[in-house]
């Protein structure tokens, strides 16, 4: 439970990308902005972050494609539930390469 706490604002981070920035977007190129630069980016960089400070954490790659279902459809549509995955392997990358980073500073 500890761990699920440290992880709350990491995910809501991820969350006010995932449900506000779709909003700001006008027309089709920018929604493409969106899913494949900014969220990705968001997901990748918050869990880097997380995975430096608290190490590896399977469950937050988890949560993070997760917390993305309603989003696709709010916004988008069922063709795009993909991208819940892709989030998730952005994020589980990022958790690994920031618990690198978590194991080289505590040595």
């Amino acid at each position: 439970m500890e761990s699920i706490k440290k992880m709350v604002p990491y995910l809501l981070v991820n969350i006010v990308a995932f449900y506000l920035l779709p909003l700001i977007a006008k027309d089709t190129e920018s929604i493409l902005f969106v899913l494949l630069i900014a969220l990705p980016a968001n997901c990748f960089v918050t869990a880097a972050v997380f995975g430096a400070l608290n190490s590896f954490n399977l469950l937050y790659p988890i949560f993070v494609g997760l917390l993305f279902i309603p989003a696709v459809f709010i916004y988008l549509n069922e063709s795009a539930l993909f991208y819940c995955v892709i989030y998730g392997v952005i994020a589980l990358m990022g958790n690994f390469i920031g618990m690198l980073f978590f194991k080289i500073t505590k040595k």
